[in-house]
This record gives C-alpha cells, sequence and structure tokens, in this order.
C-alpha cells in the first residue's frame, strides 16, 4: 500500500495499514456526500468538492500506483496541506478531513522529521484558513485553535509511537536474519568439523589395526623367506601366523566399514580377553617374553576400544623400535579410572624427537574419553607408556603429560 509499509516487517501493522485505508475510502465518500448536501453558497460547496476531489485522486493514484512518476508521498501531502486550508477558510468539514488524514503524514512522510513538518504545516494552514475567515475571535481561540492542537498533539504521539513500533520490527527482522545465518553457518562449520574429525578417527583406527597388521604380516613373511630353507618348521609357524594375521585384518576391516553406523571399530566382549589374545598372538609372532596382568574391568564400549587401540600400537611400537626382550602389559582399575601401562625393556627413545602418528593419535583417543597419556623413556632405559581413562569420562576435559617433561609422537 505505502512505501513504508512495504518495508515494514511486521505482518499486524502492514494489515492495520490496509484496513486503515478502507476506511479511508469510506470516510473520504461520506466527506463527499456532507459536502454535497450542507448548506451554503454554490460556488463554496463547488470550491471544498473540488479541492477534496484533488485530496481524494492523489491518495489513489498514490494508493493504487506507488510507482507511478506523477504523484510522490511527499506531493500528495503537499496537495492535501493546501486543501486543509482552504477548507478551513471554506468551512468545508476540514476537521473531518484532518482527522480522516492524520495517519497519512506518518504512512507516507517517510521519516519522523518530514512527517512532524508536514503535520505541522497541515496544521498552520488550518490555523490561518480558520483566522481568515473568523479573525481574532473568541470562537477562533476557544474551539479551532484547542482542538486543533489537541488533534495534533495526539497525532504526533500516536505517529511516534508507530514509527518507533515500526523500527523495532524491522530491527528484530534484521536480528532474526542476522541469527538465521549464523546458525546456518555454525551448522556448516559443524559438518565441516563433524566430517573432520570421522576422517580422523577413520585414519586412527587404519593405522592401528590395518597398517599394524600388514606391517606383522610384512615382517612374518621376510623371516619364513629367510628361514624357508634352514627351519622349514618355523617358515611353516610364520605362514600359519600369516594366515591368521590376514584373517584378523579381514576381521576388522569389515569392523570399520561396519562403525560408519555404530561408531566403533571393535565386537564387544571382554576386554581382558581380547588383550590377552593380542599379547599371545604378540608372542608367537615375536618370540618375546610377554607378561600380562590383565584384570577383568567393566567399560563402555568406546572406553574398550581405546583401550584395545592403545595396547595394539604400543606393542607395534616395541616391534618395529624398541629391539627389546620383554615386555609388560597391566591393566588394573582404581579409583580415578581405568590404567592401562605397558613397558618394554628396549633401547628407549626421546619423546620430544619422535615425529610419527602413533603417540599422538593415542593422545588424542584417549583425550576424546576425558583420560590422559603419559610417555616415560630415555635412549637405553627402556619405555613406560601409562594410560588413564576417568570412570566417567568427560568429554574434552582430557589431557597428556610426560613424566619427564617430554611431549611426543612415536
Amino acid at each position: 500500500m505505502t512505501a513504508l509499509a512495504g518495508s515494514s516487517a511486521d505482518a499486524l501493522w502492514t494489515t492495520s495499514l490496509r484496513r486503515w485505508s478502507t476506511v479511508c475510502w469510506v470516510l473520504f465518500a461520506a466527506m463527499a456526500v456532507g459536502l454535497a448536501t450542507t448548506d451554503g453558497s454554490v460556488g463554496s460547496r463547488y470550491a471544498a468538492l473540488a479541492l477534496l476531489g484533488c485530496v481524494v485522486l492523489c491518495y489513489a493514484l498514490l494508493d493504487r500506483l506507488p510507482g507511478n512518476p506523477v504523484v510522490r508521498p511527499h506531493t500528495y501531502l503537499s496537495v492535501l496541506v493546501l486543501a486543509l486550508g482552504g477548507l478551513a477558510y471554506l468551512r468545508g468539514s476540514y476537521a473531518a478531513l484532518f482527522m480522516v488524514t492524520l495517519p497519512h503524514y506518518w504512512m507516507f512522510g517517510r521519516s519522523p522529521r518530514a512527517s512532524m513538518g508536514f503535520l505541522g504545516l497541515a496544521t498552520a494552514a488550518t490555523l490561518a484558513g480558520s483566522w481568515c475567515r473568523q479573525g481574532w475571535s473568541l470562537q477562533f481561540f476557544g474551539e479551532t485553535m484547542v482542538s486543533t492542537l489537541i488533534v495534533v498533539a495526539v497525532g504526533v504521539l500516536i505517529g511516534l509511537w508507530a514509527h518507533s513500533v515500526v523500527a523495532q520490527s524491522a530491527e528484530r527482522a534484521r536480528l532474526i536474519d542476522e541469527l538465521e545465518r549464523a546458525q546456518a553457518q555454525l551448522s556448516e562449520a559443524h559438518q565441516r568439523q563433524g566430517a573432520a574429525d570421522e576422517r580422523e578417527r577413520m585414519a586412527r583406527d587404519i593405522h592401528d589395526t590395518l597398517a599394524q597388521g600388514l606391517a606383522s604380516i610384512v615382517v612374518l613373511a621376510e623371516a619364513a623367506g629367510v628361514a624357508l630353507a634352514s627351519d622349514p618348521a618355523r617358515s611353516a609357524q610364520q605362514l600359519r601366523s600369516i594366515e591368521s594375521t590376514a584373517r584378523e585384518n579381514l576381521a576388522e576391516a569389515r569392523e570399520l566399514v561396519g562403525s560408519v553406523q555404530r561408531h566403533g571399530g571393535a565386537a564387544a566382549g571382554s576386554v581382558a580377553h581380547t588383550l590377552r589374545r593380542i599379547l599371545d598372538r604378540f608372542a608367537e609372532d615375536t618370540g618375546l617374553t610377554v607378561a600380562g596382568d590383565l584384570a577383568d574391568v567393566e567399560c563402555d564400549q568406546q572406553t574398550r576400544i581405546a583401550l584395545l587401540r592403545c595396547t595394539q600400537e604400543s606393542l607395534a611400537n616395541v616391534r618395529k623400535h624398541a629391539r627389546a626382550s620383554t615386555v609388560g602389559v597391566m591393566l588394573s582399575r582404581r579409583p580415578h579410572g581405568v590404567e592401562l601401562e605397558i613397558t618394554d625393556d628396549g633401547t628407549g627413545f626421546v619423546p620430544e624427537e619422535s615425529t610419527g602418528f602413533g603417540l599422538d593419535g593415542m593422545r588424542k583417543r584417549l583425550a576424546e574419553l576425558g583420560g590422559r597419556l603419559t610417555v616415560t623413556s630415555s635412549v637405553g632405559d627402556g619405555t613406560r607408556i601409562l594410560g588413564v581413562i576417568p570412570l566417567d569420562p568427560v568429554p574434552g576435559d582430557g589431557g597428556t603429560e610426560n613424566d619427564e617433561g617430554n611431549e611426543g609422537t612415536r
């Protein structure tokens, strides 16, 4: 209907303006009938009807064709100011027209300053027309001036309130739009982060399972090839280990595919039993002395997977780097949580100089469950890996530390 109504985001305000437009047309028609039937000279009636007709024509063009180049909002208000002054001079229902068109100053003024300006001009024109007809009479001061100023004051208050409502509605719409954009961006960021976290989880699982299993197969195959002529029995045993490792890797691969749906990488069961099977296979493949003190702790699936993966990664590091003769694994339940300790009597290393993926992956895996990884090692003194997971994990509340102040990856 109007530029102001069109720019408002408040549906109630827009509906109210449309209803007021309908009321205006009814009141314009009633004023035209009143002017045509009132007593007075024929010339005065025709002049009053002509002024009202100009106002109605301009309003119709602006209401029905808001983009027309002839009658713009301020043009209509200027015509309205002149018509009010003329009708006040002619005694042609100027008061009724003033009250009917009072909202138009705020609807078409475009700004509170412009609206107040045109309303002031209309008030001055009305008082000037009445003064030209009445002079400085008691009727002019007691009726015309007082009633006009009261109507104008009420119109100013209502108009300022309406502008405040529209401004608040526009600001609310802007804030809602910004909030929706921020929520959309946050949702996209969460999706990207979730995808990155899932890729990192899959990378850790592949490194801790399939990659370690394939490395074991390579080592066993090389050893079997070397001993094929001199020790056929040993080669046959190593070939059986290769077959078993390959089958386990195949099972692990199937579990990893299934983990996309259930976010896990190992079947349910006793964690102590599974660790014992891993240690037995490690001892069989490497010929090392393996001591296991494994308590049958109860834990959830994610904690169980973390314990298994950390054990697999630690044993793989012993196989590849430590050159140890004895390995010890202890799983226990403490008041503060579940502890997994893995030690070896190998060559040791400097943790802060390690650049591999394994230790860093273990740290992140435990930190996701609120746990921590402690690495104690030095060259020639073996290595101690201690993983702790709280009984009631708090995701993101974990950390990593090194008993000697050194941190790194291996």
